[in-house]
């Protein structure tokens, strides 16, 4: 599988969203653990989740212990895997979101998502901003947390191009990624794509198929991807991965999946090269 820069590290051009294996709808843990040892075997070294991805309000980190036991359970050496994960957005088990970017509950956060993990976490992102906490207070936990060693790398999601900036400011190159929703169905986003490519910081789409519910339907709904996965006779979603993949060389797509066919399905778009005519076809 083709690799892709997240700030010092190398990993795979795709990579795992963890998100369905533990909210609504999801699978056993025998198929999720089968998801996400099919990832490594293909070779994902990106996995990504978040302490707020579980259902029951008792079970917060449900996805991270999840994969810290498909890790240590996996037959070969992970050491080059970059797990992240984060904080700051919460479910209180009712199947609402919250926020809470208080430095005090970020610290917290992370110091209980790194004892999941079993150690100092790969990339820890402040997940969502809070609109009662001023933004750099909630980017400074991550700079305290830097410091101290608790994470490796550090990042910002559901972020506006001001919101980067501020965190940039704060946390200069250490800033290495920005998790944005985009979509052939939200494209809203791309400002923020082209500003990170700007700074040199990676860009990865979360829901980058269209959600758990649009996924399947992506080929159906933008016929020019169905159109071009069938001359080429590959999904629509890997024609999606790999459009959204062309747009920089800084974007790592983290399609979420809860079967292995799933995840081995899009891992394949990393290397599907596009011609100049398909995108162009993509683009408009």
């Amino acid at each position: 599988m083709q690799q892709r820069q997240l700030g010092p590290r190398t990993v795979s051009a795709i990579g795992l969203g963890g998100m369905p294996m533990s909210i609504e709808g999801r699978p056993d843990e025998a198929r999720s653990l089968a998801t996400i040892h099919a990832a490594l075997d293909a070779g994902v070294t990106l996995i990504d989740t978040a302490d707020a991805y579980h259902l029951e309000a008792g079970e917060v980190g449900h996805n991270e212990r999840l994969i810290a036991k498909a890790l240590k359970e996996y037959g070969s050496d992970t050491s080059d895997v970059v797990v992240a994960t984060k904080g700051g957005h919460l479910r209180p088990g009712d199947g609402s979101w919250t926020q809470d970017g208080t430095p005090e509950h970020l610290l917290e956060a992370a110091h209980a998502s790194a004892e999941r993990l079993g150690g100092p976490i790969g990339l820890y992102y402040y997940h969502r901003p809070d609109p009662k906490v001023p933004y750099a207070d909630s980017i400074g936990a991550l700079a305290q947390l830097l410091e101290e060693g608790t994470i490796v790398l550090a990042g910002v999601s559901n972020a506006s191009v001001e919101q980067i900036d501020i965190a940039r400011g704060i946390l200069g190159d250490k800033l290495v990624a920005v998790q944005n929703q985009f979509s052939p169905s939200h494209l809203s986003t791309l400002i923020e794509m082209q500003h990170c490519a700007q700074l040199d910081i990676t860009f990865l789409p979360w829901s980058p198929l269209g959600g758990i519910r649009g996924a399947g339907a992506l080929g159906g709904r933008h016929t020019v991807f169905q159109e071009v996965a069938d001359a080429r006779g590959v999904s629509p979603q890997q024609v999606a991965l790999a459009w959204e993949m062309a747009l920089s060389e800084l974007v790592i797509p983290i399609p979420g999946a809860s079967r292995p066919e799933s995840i081995l399905d899009s891992v394949k778009a990393a290397d599907l090269v596009l011609t100049d005519d398909e995108l162009a076809k993509l683009s408009q």
